[in-house]
């Protein structure tokens, strides 16, 4: 990203004081010197699903930037419009990010910032994921009672999500989005209201999971495709209010 965006996103983000940061998680498994013991067995919830309740967090930036992040060439399989869309965006150094301007990041973008992390709360018939963002405090609701995607959403930022388990993988089918958020920063890889976003949630061992989450927008790429996400849990602490104001003006930062 260029350094004058992280400054600009650095500009609109007002945090509040810290609160019950090294509070321990209850529940946690610990050692005999208290620290929590990452080492422990996967939690159980209802019907022996791996419990996916926690604060997790990504460990850089990397798919914050690229969701194609490693890859030697650009493999996104865009079509035209998008191609010159994503070009047209880099060459004016991503001053058109709706993030800048306090707007909220989409799905999977939310997932992915390292100086905010998102907490899942499983309860049953639905799964709440709360985040910290750079926009304004942002949530979503994942149904798992058995409903149907909606057929004709009004389009939002975040979507509409409905959950299901395939074996010890949380499988979360999201659509109804709007056309205006960025799937990622660096290049700023446009999305439409055809967006079809699959996240498929594995917790690997106690304190690590990883999503593999499928983009699915024919209006804008000609094939799906994928990028995997590993995150690590983040005891003792909670999320932090973040408030972000935009009178500041994003285009200061980047002139």
């Amino acid at each position: 990203m260029h350094v004058r965006l992280l400054c600009a996103f650095t500009l609109f983000v007002i945090a509040a004081p810290a609160q019950w940061l090294n509070y321990p998680t209850p529940g946690i498994p610990r050692m005999k010197d208290g620290k929590p013991n990452l080492n422990a067995p996967i939690p159980k919830g209802p019907g022996g699903h791996p419990d996916l309740s926690g604060i997790w967090l990504v460990p850089d930036n990397t798919f914050f930037l690229s969701l194609t992040a490693g890859s030697k060439d650009d493999p996104v399989p865009y079509q035209p419009w998008a191609k010159a869309l994503v070009d047209q965006r880099v060459a004016r150094e991503h001053r058109d990010d709706p993030l800048a301007l306090c707007l909220p990041p989409g799905v999977p973008r939310v997932n992915t910032n390292v100086f905010h992390p998102f907490k899942i709360v499983q309860i049953p018939r639905e799964t709440i994921i709360l985040y910290e963002t750079s926009a304004n405090d942002e949530f979503r609701e994942v149904f798992t009672d058995g409903r149907p995607l909606p057929k004709d959403p009004q389009p939002t930022w975040k979507g509409y999500s409905v959950g299901k388990w395939e074996g010890d993988i949380f499988v979360v089918d999201t659509i109804g989005f709007n056309d205006r958020g960025w799937l990622d920063t660096e290049r700023g890889r446009p999305q439409t209201e055809a967006l079809h976003v699959t996240e498929r949630f594995h917790r690997i061992n106690f304190s690590t999971m990883e999503i593999v989450m499928t983009i699915d927008d024919p209006k804008a790429y000609t094939k799906p495709w994928n990028s995997t996400l590993t995150l690590h849990l983040q005891p003792d602490t909670e999320l932090l209010e973040s408030v972000c104001e935009n009178q500041k003006g994003f285009e200061h930062g980047t002139k």
